[in-house]
């Protein structure tokens, strides 16, 4: 037999409180006490209530959630970034949900489909799968911000990352360390499309340009998922294969984690043999042994920009499109000779 639809009035008469402050708890408004809003959200867990999201569009016009689409959850950046979304949505009442894109053109396709965007008052897309062409052909109508390092057409809002000066920025400082023959680990030369990758590589390329030190191809080591456990792999793979290298430029903190991890595995040591560097200052980087050097790519200002864009869009849906491209700063600790 199929189930009965649990109501706001069921959850009302067994909570022994008002529809009103049903719905007052269920909209985290704050004219209900704490043991009372407690209670209630008891009596929903209990009776397995479920917000109808398309309802509440039609009554306010707003769902009061904001989606996040992200490439990966097993990476610790999306996890930081998502914890800062959540929290600055928290402070307007709001919700977020965070779904996994894989990487996919497809999955990215369908998160930006009309029905999937019903479910939102607006969406914060990590771009990767989608090209030009694909975005060219979207006109959605709810508000998005695009995140990423995908060149999108004019119309959209984007929050973009400094990925070539943070590259730079970081291969600069380990030249000023006296390092000389540094890898890029991760880093890649060409790709089909602008990625993270690319531009990071182009950085590291264009610091030793700089000071008379020859990029060479062998030096840009390429990964394919920039895990821990591939990075550690691959630069012990790359060392046992004879390159001789003093310093790192890692494309990401968790890049150089499995790098410090390898390193240590082929018995060098860091600072002291060779120097490292990473990109994102993801808070497990100051708590490794030696503390890792990195980029700050200031997370908070990206997503406070990115969810300012999305309400001017819920304010104003003909709001001039923005491109807010974050600052980059470097973040000095005991993996590299300061």
């Amino acid at each position: 037999m199929r189930r009965r639809t649990v109501t706001m009035s069921d959850v009302a008469r067994e909570a022994g409180v008002s529809v009103m402050t049903v719905s007052n708890v269920l909209n985290d408004r704050s004219n209900v006490g704490a043991d009372t809003r407690l209670h209630v959200l008891e009596v929903v867990d209990r009776l397995g209530y479920e917000i109808n999201l398309s309802a509440r569009r039609l009554r306010s016009g707003r769902t009061g959630t904001v989606g996040l689409i992200v490439p990966r959850f097993d990476l610790h950046y999306y996890g930081e970034l998502a914890s800062l979304i959540s929290d600055a949505l928290a402070a307007d009442r709001m919700h977020l949900v965070v779904e996994q894109s894989g990487a996919s053109r497809e999955r990215e396709l369908s998160a930006l489909s009309l029905a999937r965007l019903q479910q939102y008052d607006g969406v914060l897309l990590g771009a990767v799968g989608l090209d030009m062409a694909d975005l060219d052909r979207i006109h959605p109508d709810l508000p998005i911000v695009l995140l990423g390092e995908q060149d999108v057409p004019d119309r959209y809002h984007r929050v973009q990352m400094r990925n070539a000066a943070g590259a730079r920025l970081a291969t600069e400082h380990l030249i000023t360390c006296g390092a000389r023959r540094i890898a890029a680990l991760g880093g890649k030369i060409t790709a089909p499309r602008p990625e993270m990758a690319t531009y990071r590589a182009n950085g590291w390329a264009g610091a030793l340009a700089d000071a008379g030190l020859d990029p060479r191809p062998d030096l840009v080591i390429p990964l394919h998922d920039y895990s821990i456990a591939e990075a550690r792999a691959t630069i012990t793979d790359v060392l046992a294969a004879g390159l001789k290298i003093d310093g790192i430029f890692a494309v990401t903190d968790e890049v150089a984690i499995g790098a410090l991890a390898g390193l240590h595995d082929a018995g060098l040591r860091v600072p002291d043999d060779v120097q490292l560097v990473g990109f994102d200052n993801l808070d497990i980087s100051q708590h490794l042994a030696p503390g890792l050097t990195t980029i700050d790519p200031d997370r908070p200002t990206m997503v406070a920009e990115a969810l300012r864009l999305l309400r001017r869009q819920l304010a104003d849906k003909n709001a001039a499109p923005e491109h807010i491209v974050s600052t980059v700063s470097l973040v000095t600790r005991g993996s590299t000779r300061n």
